[in-house]
């Protein structure tokens, strides 16, 4: 989760918009849910995954990192 909160971050510093820009457009009241996203301590549903996909304007694939080792230790 760690790594794709960073990328999260890498993504929308990328794509020019801050925080705020951010939590104006999926209408949050406070910025919280957006830095917890990009700390890796939550992951976006996956209804804001397609919209943070189309405001960053890349997929849902580019955001999220998957790392073979998160999976072993899941499945077991």
């Amino acid at each position: 989760m760690v790594a794709t909160g960073r990328n999260i971050m890498k993504l929308r510093k990328a794509a020019g918009l801050s925080v705020r820009e951010i939590q104006n457009i999926f209408g949050f009241t406070t910025p919280q849910a957006i830095y917890k996203w990009q700390h890796g301590t939550a992951m976006p549903t996956i209804d804001n995954l397609v919209v943070l996909a189309a405001v960053l304007d890349v997929t849902i694939d580019e955001i999220l990192v998957v790392q073979r080792e998160d999976i072993v230790q899941f499945a077991t």
